[in-house]
Parts: structure tokens; sequence; C-alpha cells
């Protein structure tokens, strides 16, 4: 229950094309309230916001599609929320800031001048970022901004791991494996740890599937190696990205397709991947049609091969797996697609209990199986919040 002089940190994740936010306490990092604009079942632009007991204080749809509406219906029902929820305090997520900007930190104009500088590391992704900050600090300008980067957890990533076997200079210029999600495994790992800190002895992958999906595995609490590298369109097949491809499939479609640099950055992040494959994208919806539509089978059966493969390959960066998590939209909600990945996995150790994951248990894991299989929600923006109060607190900023 909010006070008259309880001050609160919006944690704000905007994506391409969706956003999710959370409103939290300052002191004690209680949420208070949380919510999201995204696309509903008719393609129609939804505003939601619920409280802490998940009950609806908002929920209509907009006139326009896109982010920057959704933005701007925001800051309007946070203004109209200012005497019970002052905001002191604005986290944004960002996919990219370059090889020199991992940590969170405070924005400046120098910060965004910089982060603008590496828009080519993530066309899709850093420019509405900007636009959403320059829009919450016109709508809060006396609220410190701060930049939560995705890249974050993956910063310690050792050298083979991160480097691409070319020239330096590339290397010079920002190119790199980065790795993203990192805002959701240093959740899953806080929690983890939280139950037991032995996790921080063992071998983890953490399978983070939604729209977007990568996977990570973790050796001593440390990211080792992880599907995305330069940009979130790789490593996995995903909604509408196309995940790794041979350098060569490049080639050949700036060469025999014509296409530009735009052309082929749409194609290969927002035409591609299940999309491409089966006619559109949503999982629950292949899910509910695969018995009778052979490429939505299809696209489900590339979507488990490739993350069966990356399990074992995850694995064996680590030389071996004592836990396998999974989380995000899809990870944590569909159980046919956990069944689906987790089949003929028991040479690896991994032997789920289909009665428990059907369930929805938090462990679907067998007794005799050797690795713990979960299930948990992630939580970024809490992870954001957490960053933007110590932030704060280090900065003497009230």
């Amino acid at each position: 229950m909010s006070t008259a002089c309880a001050q609160y940190i919006l944690a704000v994740n905007s994506g391409s094309s969706s956003l999710k936010f959370g409103l939290y306490q300052k002191d004690n990092l209680l949420m208070a309230l949380h919510g999201s604009v995204k696309p509903n079942s008719s393609d129609e632009n939804h505003f939601i916001v619920q409280d802490h007991h998940n009950e609806f204080l908002a929920n209509h749809p907009l006139a326009h599609s896109g982010v920057l509406p959704g933005i701007k219906e925001l800051i309007s029902w946070l203004h109209g929320q200012r005497t019970r929820y002052p905001i002191s305090a604005i986290a944004h997520r960002l996919v990219q800031g370059g090889p020199n900007h991992r940590e969170p930190e405070i924005i400046t104009p120098q910060l965004l001048k910089q982060i603008h500088q590496f828009t080519y590391l993530a066309p899709n992704h850093i420019p509405i970022a900007l636009e959403v900050i320059k829009a919450f600090q016109a709508g809060f300008p006396d609220a410190v901004q701060v930049a939560c980067f995705d890249t974050y957890f993956h910063k310690d990533m050792p050298a083979y791991a991160k480097h691409y076997p070319l020239p330096a200079k590339y290397q010079e210029q920002g190119l790199q494996r980065y790795g993203f999600h990192g805002l959701s495994y240093e959740y899953i790992m806080g929690k983890l740890i939280t139950k037991s800190p032995g996790v921080l002895k063992k071998k983890v992958v953490i399978a983070h599937l939604g729209n977007g999906a990568s996977m990570v595995a973790i050796k001593n609490g440390r990211s080792v190696d992880t599907t995305m590298g330069l940009s979130p369109m790789g490593g996995l097949v995903m909604g509408t990205r196309s995940g790794d491809l041979d350098p060569g499939v490049l080639l050949f479609l700036l060469n025999k397709g014509k296409l530009s640099t735009k052309e082929l950055d749409d194609l290969l992040s927002r035409d591609s991947g299940l999309k491409a494959i089966a006619g559109y994208s949503d999982m629950e919806t292949l899910v509910l049609n695969q018995a009778r539509d052979q490429k939505a089978a299809e696209a489900i059966t590339t979507f488990c091969y490739q993350i069966k493969r990356s399990i074992g390959a995850l694995a064996a960066a680590m030389g071996g797996l004592d836990i396998l998590v999974f989380t995000g939209g899809i990870g944590e909600n569909s159980a046919v697609i956990r069944e689906y990945i987790c089949q003929d996995m028991a040479f690896l150790g991994i032997r789920i209990n289909k009665r428990l994951n059907n369930k929805g248990h938090r462990i679907i894991s067998k007794k005799n199986s050797t690795v713990t299989v979960r299930v948990m929600a992630t939580d970024e923006a809490a992870v954001m919040a957490k960053h933007t109060q110590t932030l704060i607190s280090k900065s003497f900023i009230s």
C-alpha cells in the first residue's frame, strides 16, 4: 500500500512492437503495478495496468498500434496517478550498448549519443529505445533515467566464446558475440541462488523461449556461452527471426536476391523463422494446429530440434549439465514444447515426468533424472528496478 512519502521506480521494457512495465517502491522494491501494451488476438493494441493483486486498473484498446502510442498512453496514465505513485527513477531495458556499455548506468546526453552510434548493431531495437527514453525524459523531467543493458550478464564470457574468427579491425569496431536476454538470466540465477547457494558450483542451462529465444550456459555462476551473438537475430530459430545462417546464405540473398541491406534486415528479422515456415509465428496457435497443418508441425519440429541441439552443445561447452531451466512465454507456458524438447535426452541425464510437466509443476524432472529440469517465471523489470535502486544509492541521488 502506498504512502504519501513513498517514491517509485518505473521499469520499462520496450520491444520493437510491444512493451511491458513494472512500478516498484523505491525503498523495498515491492511491486505496486505492472502492465503491458501489446497486440491481442485481433491484432488490436491493448493497454493493460494491473495492481499487485492482478486487479485491472486499466484495460482498453488503443487507437494506434506501435510502441510509441503505447508509451504516450502510459505516460498519460501515470501522470493521472502521480500523487499516489510519485516516480523518482525510470529504468530502461536497452538491448545493446556496444562493447563499452554493459553495466547499468545513469543516462546522460553523452551516453545517448554513444548508444546511437551503435544503432547498426541492433537497428530494430535501438532507435525505438532511444525514442522511448526521450519520451520519458520529457514526461518525467525530474526523474533519474537509467539504462539497463541486456548484454551485461554475458560481459565476462571467455574470449574463445566471445570473438569471431575475423580480422582484429572489425573487433575494434564492436564486432563480437554479445549475448542477450541477460536481464532474464540474471533474474533466474538470482532465484536459483536464493533457493540453493550451491547453484554457484553447478552447470546450468537456461532456455529463454519466447517470440525471441536464446539459451545460455552458466558454469560457476558465470555465462560461458550463449546462442545469440552479435545481434538478437542470431542463434535459435525464432518467431520471425532466422537465427544462425551459413554466411553463404547471406551472400546468396545479396547477390541472387538482389536485396539491399535494409531488405535483408527486414527479411531476417521480420519475415523469417517460424513465420517463414508456417505462415504465422504464434506458438500457441502452431501447437493447436499441428495435427492438421503440416507446416505448423514442421515449424514446431524445427524449433524444438534446434533447442535440443543447443542443449547438447552448451552442456559440452561446460563439460556436463546439472540444471535445465525453461522460462519465457513459451518455455514457461507450453508443456507440449517442453516435452518435445526433452524427448530422447536421457543420454544427457534429462528425464521429465509428463504428469508433472502437464500440470505445470516447477520441477518436472523424474527422480532418476541426473539433471534437474525446472520451469520458472522470469521478471526482467524486477532486475532493472534493483539495478536502479543500487545506482541511485551509490550516486547519492534522492
